[in-house]
């Protein structure tokens, strides 16, 4: 985690008085496409290799029971994550700081949030419909996601490389339980990596997401 927060801090040089920044302090964001998140620079979005790292094809079923896939994100910026519905720990931290990335780009549909269960065995449709209920999440807006416990787990782990002990030899039934928060641009591409338990770094997020979108490789 600490070479992710070097990493976040590097790039944007975060101005720790100015917690409501509205933009990055740089013009464009830069690329990751493997689990190091060793930054990848260009000019726009026609300078990327075609081979480039993209977050591929799924099928998960949202709180409302509606199938979601890549053709719903499609053109479309998102913050992804991993939780739990009954988790004691981070989740809920993680969740409260996750309102405000929905509480700033609620009005925008460009925008929006995957949130994937890693117990999907137990986060059926109906429990997490009530977690929505309970936690403030607007359908439509955020995907409360569940389904096939190996497409999430290998999303997580092989497609947004969201756990930060790389090496580490993982087996399939090893839990993925993390703070990261992903973000995703419009060709679902991997644009930062953000620790969801610090509200700083939230801002960062909301900030960037602003950049991208105003971005010319957009």
């Amino acid at each position: 985690m600490t070479k992710y927060i070097f990493i976040l801090l590097a790039l944007t040089a975060i101005d720790c008085s100015s917690p409501g920044r509205e933009t990055s302090r740089v013009g464009q964001l830069p690329y990751y496409n493997e689990a190091t998140f060793t930054p990848k620079w260009f000019a726009s979005s026609k300078e990327v290799p075609e081979d480039f790292h993209q977050i591929p094809s799924f099928s998960l079923i949202n709180q409302l029971g509606d199938t979601l896939t890549q053709k719903d994100v499609d053109g479309k910026i998102f913050v992804t994550d991993f939780f739990f519905t009954t988790c004691p720990g981070i989740c809920p931290k993680m969740t409260s700081n996750m309102l405000m990335v929905q509480k700033a780009f609620l009005e925008d549909e460009a925008i929006i949030i995957l949130s994937h269960s890693v117990t999907p065995g137990y986060d059926s449709v109906a429990i997490l419909r009530d977690y929505a209920d309970m936690k403030g999440v607007v359908d439509g807006k955020w995907h409360l996601l569940t389904g096939d416990r190996n497409e999430i787990y290998d999303l997580g782990r092989n497609q947004y490389f969201v756990e930060e002990d790389l090496g580490l030899e993982k087996e399939p039934e090893d839990f993925i339980h993390t703070e990261n928060f992903i973000l995703i641009d419009h060709e679902r591409r991997i644009r930062g990596i953000y620790n969801g338990l610090n509200k700083a770094a939230i801002n960062q997020l909301i900030a960037d997401i602003k950049t991208l979108k105003n971005s010319n490789s957009l």
